[in-house]
C-alpha cells in the first residue's frame, strides 16, 4: 500500500492518494466515482494509517526586523504524524484505520464493540474504508466484544478486532507525599485497566483500595524510597503494559521532617504572628500549620528550632501551600540569610496563588538554609484583609 502522509483530521485529500495506490476504483458508475459490487462484504485485514513520530527534533527560524537585521531562534519541534501502513488487528480510540475487503462500496454503519464509527463516504471504495475508533467504545468488560462489523446494503461482515483501553493517565493525584498506609488518590483516565501499581525505585507495590477509569484509590507501602514516580501495569489486549508517572511522590517516612501534622522533634512556632497547628485545612493527614499575617503589617511567620536545620544529604525543602483570599508574593526568609529572619529580604520569591494548594520543591543549594534555627515567610502587607496561609509537609528531602 502506498504510504500516506497524515497531517491532520481532514481526511479529504486521502482519497486522490488511495485511487492511485489502487485502493479506490477510478470508474464513475455513479455519484461515489466507482460501481460498490453487490456480494456479501469481506474484510480480509485491517491496517494502521499512521504513527506518531516522537523523535527529538529541532526547527530553526530566521526572522529579519525593519532594519535588516537578522534574528534565529531555535526551538524543539512537535511530535510528526507520519504514514505507517501496517496490518493489525487491534487499535486505539480515536487513531484511523484502514479496513480492507471486498464489497464494501455501500457501507452504511460501521461498529466496534456495538459502538458505531463515523466514516467519509468520500474515502470510501468498494474495497476499502477509512474510519476513526470513537472515544465511547468499550475497551474493557462483557461489553468489549472485540468485534468489528461492517454493514453494506447487501449484508453484513464480522471481524475480530481488539481496541486496546487507553493508557492510565494521571490528570490530578490528592498529594505527592505519603507515608506507610496513607492513601493517595488519583484522578485521570484509563485506571480500569490497571491491575498493579508499584514504587518504580523499589518495587514497593501499593494496595488498590478503589478502582474505576476515573478514579485509583492506593494505600502506600513502606518503603526506603526518598522519592519515586509510580509504575503502573494495565491490560492491554492480550498482553500487559506498563506506564510511568512523571509525578515523583515522596516518602515523607524518610525525609527530615519540620512539619506534617505537628512539628517535627525539635521544631515548634517562631513567628511574629499567630502561627500554630490548625485542623481547618489539611493537604495530607488531619491538620496544617496556619500562619495568619495580620492586614496592613509587615510580618514573618515560620518555624524555629533549637539545634536548627541538618541540610547536609539532603536536596531539597518541599512543602505545600493553601493561598490566601487573594494571590500574593511571600518571600523565604531565615536567620542564615543575608540581613536574618524577616529582613525584608525580597531575593527569594515565592508566588502563591489564592484559595489552592501549591507544591513548592527548592533546591536547598540556592535557600541559605543550612544550620537555620529561624526560617519561614515574610510579606509586606498583606494590604486588604487579614490573611491566613496554610503550610503543610514542610520537609527536606534527600
Amino acid at each position: 500500500m502506498k504510504k500516506i502522509i497524515f497531517r491532520s483530521k481532514n481526511l479529504s485529500w486521502i482519497l486522490s492518494l488511495l485511487i492511485v495506490s489502487g485502493l479506490a476504483s477510478c470508474r464513475k458508475d455513479n455519484s461515489l466515482g466507482f460501481t460498490p459490487g453487490t456480494g456479501a462484504p469481506t474484510i480480509t485485514s485491517v491496517h494502521t494509517l499512521s504513527k506518531t513520530d516522537t523523535a527529538a527534533r529541532t526547527t530553526t527560524v530566521t526572522t529579519y526586523d525593519t532594519s535588516g537585521n537578522i534574528s534565529t531562534t531555535v526551538g524543539s519541534a512537535p511530535e510528526l504524524i507520519t504514514a505507517f501502513d501496517s496490518v493489525t488487528t487491534t487499535g486505539n480510540l480515536q487513531q484511523y484505520y484502514v479496513i480492507v475487503g471486498t464489497n464494501l462500496g455501500s457501507t452504511t454503519t460501521i461498529t466496534f464493540n456495538g459502538v458505531s464509527a463515523y466514516f467519509n463516504r468520500a474515502l470510501i471504495s468498494d474495497k476499502s474504508l477509512i474510519v476513526s475508533i470513537p472515544i465511547t467504545v468499550p475497551t474493557l468488560g462483557p461489553a468489549a466484544t472485540n468485534k468489528l462489523v461492517v454493514t453494506t446494503l447487501h449484508g453484513s461482515v464480522t471481524y475480530k478486532f481488539t481496541v486496546l483501553p487507553p493508557p492510565p493517565t494521571i490528570l490530578e493525584y490528592s498529594t505527592n507525599d505519603f507515608t506507610a498506609g496513607s492513601e493517595i488518590t488519583l484522578t485521570g483516565q484509563g485506571f480500569a485497566a490497571v491491575t498493579s501499581v508499584t514504587l518504580k525505585t523499589t518495587s514497593d507495590a501499593a494496595t488498590i483500595v478503589t478502582q474505576s477509569d476515573t478514579i485509583l484509590v492506593l494505600k502506600m507501602p513502606k518503603s526506603a524510597a526518598t522519592e519515586s514516580p509510580l509504575l503502573l501495569s494495565y491490560t492491554s489486549g492480550a498482553t500487559t503494559a506498563m506506564v510511568t508517572s512523571s509525578t515523583l511522590f515522596n516518602d515523607l517516612d524518610n525525609a527530615y521532617v519540620v512539619f506534617t501534622d505537628d512539628y517535627g522533634t525539635g521544631w515548634f512556632s517562631n513567628s511574629w504572628g499567630p502561627g500554630a497547628p490548625s485542623t481547618a485545612q489539611a493537604k495530607t493527614g488531619t491538620s496544617s500549620f496556619a500562619a495568619t499575617y495580620p492586614k496592613g503589617n509587615y510580618w514573618a511567620d515560620g518555624f524555629g528550632s533549637n539545634t536548627g536545620l541538618p541540610t547536609s544529604g539532603y536536596t531539597y525543602l518541599s512543602f505545600w501551600i493553601k493561598g490566601g483570599i487573594e494571590t500574593y508574593t511571600l518571600y523565604l526568609t531565615a536567620d542564615t540569610r543575608p540581613g536574618g529572619f524577616g529582613n525584608s529580604d525580597q531575593s527569594f520569591p515565592i508566588n502563591v496563588p489564592a484559595n489552592v494548594w501549591t507544591y513548592f520543591k527548592l533546591p536547598l543549594s540556592t535557600l541559605s538554609l543550612s544550620g537555620s534555627k529561624h526560617f519561614g515567610l515574610w510579606i509586606a502587607g498583606p494590604a486588604d484583609q487579614d490573611e491566613t496561609f496554610y503550610l503543610d509537609d514542610v520537609v527536606l528531602l534527600k
